[in-house]
């Protein structure tokens, strides 16, 4: 049967059905009896079951839609190449989605000052360019004026709508991040900041309903073209002005950045413009960067501050040109990973250990929030800073907004950083920006030597202890993708259950306790909760015999795919070996959750490691 939010699109699309030549207009042909002793024979029509075709195609074209929403984001197969994978982010789609956006934007944000304007930016993918013309052509049917930015950050569409003269009402990047290049994706901002999952899932939901009424799924011309702007120039002043003003060199203030080489690695994505357009002329000597030409084929290596080949493509730079610094953007700019003058990759923990250090020295005893998978040797580092660590549920925009919260409670929180390099600070209105957090590395960097420190930014986390073993394994959810939400939370819901009834000796559901988060970093316990976008549940492990904290294990819900991850971390040798048998055999099988879930890679790394 038809959902009641598709049933006056079913009476539409039905009613176009029934008046179409040579369709009969009943619904049963009847066959009266010769003589009462015989049975009424009624013979269903074809017609009934044509109606229910329209009512499921109807349901899987509005669902094609809404599986585009990725938390926050919208992301979706935009050209062949993945096995077993079709194209869903068409330009039909991504109209029907930009105009909405806009649709939202006016309805919402507007305060009645005009037409709405909304800026678009995007990263070289190689299906920027006809996807673009459908953002636009849809920001056009919702009756706003498109500014096309062309290349751009993330970061930088945000900045689009505060940095004067331009002022946006709203913004839209287009990007995948570090996601093959078939990928693509859009990022939306207003004012206020980067939409919310719940709001994402609105507009997402009023494009389905647009998308199935739509008589052709092919994206119209632009009716009033866009203007092309040159953000990124007013955007890589910003930043100098900020490196300039924080420096104050006392012999060279316009070119505080003289006598240090920076390397920068692009990766072919949207981050060249910080070596030409901010480093250089501030004085660096940027000799040695890499890839900093766009490609959206990305034929280097994936543009992810997380990628081992990117950071050992950086190291290599570094070490081989003398550099004080190392720099990763990944493609769209809103994260960020360094390397230190003796070739030490600086990202996840490190990263967030680095990022600590800087913050509490211009803010003692902030909260620090990040999600909850870093480490217990980073909890102590905050802490013997003076500052609070808030563990929080994984997921970038989780972690931000978990900051946003804090303060409006009166709690000073000053930066706000996940694991994968998502940061946000206080000062730069929470926005997760990979330029700005190399911008206050480089400006910790320059003050250290203006001191008289002989040591690179390293040095300020030489006492981080990290963990001795760490694992994430995958957990494949066995049923048909409609299910497998249901079937995710069902396991991680078991998962909580065992640990409370204690049936796994020595777990215990793990929070961090001063920043109303309780039961395993899922549930805000203050007046406000927040929505929430994924299950998931950390435990912290201790040994049976000892009573010593030795561990974590933390299970949680993917958004994008129908897995369940767990990661795991251990101060101990052989602790990841024993909590991944302990997780195996008295949990997932002794509670049935294998039945429907695949450990396969459990059952490798067992085997693996014995």
């Amino acid at each position: 049967m038809a959902s009641t939010s598709t049933s006056s699109l079913i009476a539409s699309k039905t009613a176009l059905f029934l008046s179409s030549p040579g369709i009969i207009k009943r619904s049963f042909l009847s066959f009266t009896p010769a003589s009462p002793s015989v049975k009424t024979l009624k013979t269903r029509s074809s017609n009934v079951t044509k109606f229910d075709e329209v009512t499921n195609s109807i349901d899987e074209d509005m669902d094609q839609i809404r599986r585009l929403q990725n938390g926050s984001d919208v992301r979706g197969i935009a050209l062949e190449g993945e096995k077993g994978r079709t194209v869903d982010l068409t330009p039909a789609a991504v109209e029907a989605i930009a105009e909405s956006f806009g649709e939202w934007v006016a309805a919402t944000e507007s305060n009645g000052n005009g037409v709405v304007k909304v800026s678009l930016g995007r990263d070289p993918r190689v299906s920027g360019g006809k996807l673009s013309t459908a953002v636009f052509a849809g920001l056009a049917r919702a009756g706003c004026l498109g500014f096309d930015m062309g290349l751009a950050t993330t970061p930088a569409c945000f900045m689009s709508t505060l940095l004067s003269p331009f002022e946006y009402d709203a913004s839209i990047m287009m990007t995948a991040s570090h996601l093959p290049y078939t990928r693509n994706g859009l990022k939306f901002f207003t004012k206020r900041g980067g939409l919310t999952s719940p709001e994402v899932e609105k507009i997402c939901d009023l494009a389905a309903r647009k998308y199935v009424n739509r008589q052709t799924k092919v994206s119209t011309l632009i009716r009033t073209k866009p203007k092309q702007v040159d953000f990124m120039s007013a955007y890589s002043k910003h930043l100098r002005e900020i490196i300039k003003e924080r420096i104050n060199h006392p012999e060279h203030y316009d070119t505080p950045l003289k006598g240090f080489q920076i390397v920068v690695n692009a990766g072919n994505g949207s981050g060249g413009f910080f070596t030409w357009d901010v480093l250089d002329k501030l004085g660096a000597d940027t000799f040695g960067s890499l890839y900093l030409n766009p490609d959206g084929m990305f034929p280097n290596h994936i543009p992810n501050p997380e990628n081992k080949t990117a950071m050992s493509h950086t190291r290599a730079a570094v070490l081989e040109n003398s550099a004080d610094l190392g720099v990763v953007f990944d493609t769209d700019v809103d994260r960020s990973g360094v390397v230190d003058n003796r070739g030490n990759p600086i990202n996840g923990d490190k990263l967030i250990a680095l990022m600590s250090a800087i913050v509490l020295k211009e803010h003692p005893g902030s909260t620090i929030v990040t999600d909850a998978r870093t480490s217990m040797g980073l909890t102590r580092f905050i802490t013997e800073r003076g500052g609070r660590h808030c563990l929080y549920r994984v997921g970038y925009r989780n972690v931000i907004d978990k900051g946003v919260e804090l303060n409006k409670d009166g709690i000073e929180t000053h930066l706000m950083m996940e694991t994968s390099g998502h940061g946000a600070v206080k000062e730069n209105h929470f926005l997760d920006d990979g330029a700005y957090m190399v911008v206050k590395i480089i400006i910790e960097m320059v003050r250290m030597r203006l001191s008289g420190s002989t040591e690179g930014i390293g040095s300020l986390i030489k006492d981080l202890e990290e963990p001795l073993e760490a694992v994430e394994l995958r957990l494949n959810i066995l049923s048909e993708p409609r299910d497998a939400k249901a079937k995710g939370i069902e396991a991680i819901e078991t998962f909580r259950q065992y640990i409370e009834e204690g049936k796994l000796r020595g777990w215990e559901l793990d929070s961090c306790g001063d920043c109303w988060v309780s039961e395993g970093c899922l549930v805000d316990s203050n007046d406000h909760p927040s929505a929430i976008d994924a299950h998931m549940y950390r435990a912290k492990v201790r040994d049976e015999e000892s009573g010593e904290e030795y561990g974590w294990v933390h299970m949680r819900q993917s958004i994008h795919n129908p897995n369940i991850a767990v990661n795991m971390q251990s101060m101990v040798s052989g602790g990841c070996l024993s909590m991944t048998r302990v997780f195996r055999d008295q949990f997932l099988e002794a509670s049935g959750m294998a039945r429907f879930l695949d450990i396969n890679d459990f059952d490798n790394y067992i085997g693996g490691q014995s």
